[in-house]
């Protein structure tokens, strides 16, 4: 059974991985376009948006193609993950989930099985999962950097690392929405 739910999981993340490259391929993607009919209505960043000058995204050095292997590409994962601020109580562990096999390019996918466990709870009620993508190409230099790629669970926002800011919401959320289906299910 959890077999399908990591198929499932997979093909879910090689789509989005799929559509990202292909919106990159076709031009401006939509959420340029709505951007650019915001800006025709005369609205400024600075009246949208509340920035925070003083906090940059952390990022690591990554892989590069003829650095990579299945072990190597977990580590680096803990580190990239060392960068992330959230409380101590959270734990992780990391998984190699598969290897898959395209025409130009070879990709490697992770999970990071986040919970919270205690002294009452030892076991958690429920996980959150974060999905990494290493894309290996096979027609770049050897010393090009792999492709990263990263997906929580239940979301279908792409993050690259270094480009976005990681919030421990997310994995609280996506706790709080099983166990809320948890407690709907009665037997």
């Amino acid at each position: 059974m959890e077999d399908a739910y990591m198929n499932e999981a997979k093909e879910m993340i090689n789509g989005f991985i799929d559509k990202a490259f292909r919106g990159l391929e076709t031009g401006m993607s939509d959420r340029e376009k709505s951007f650019e009919s915001l800006k025709q209505l005369n609205m400024s960043r600075e009246h949208t948006l509340h920035t925070e000058d003083s906090y940059s995204v952390e990022n690591i050095e990554w892989l590069t193609i003829d650095q990579f292997t299945v072990d190597k590409g977990k580590d680096k994962i803990h580190e990239f993950i060392k960068t992330w601020k959230y409380e101590n109580s959270w734990l992780y562990c990391v998984d190699f989930l598969s290897e898959d096999d395209n025409e130009f390019d070879k990709r490697y996918t992770y999970r990071v099985r986040w919970s919270v466990p205690t002294r009452r709870k030892p076991i958690p009620r429920a996980t959150a999962s974060v999905y990494f993508t290493y894309v290996v190409s096979k027609i770049r230099p050897a010393n090009s950097p792999v492709e990263v790629f990263y997906v929580f669970e239940t979301n279908r926002l792409i993050h690259r690392p270094g480009q976005s800011r990681f919030r421990e919401m997310w994995l609280k959320d996506i706790i709080e929405s099983k166990v809320k289906v948890i407690n709907r299910v009665t037997f």
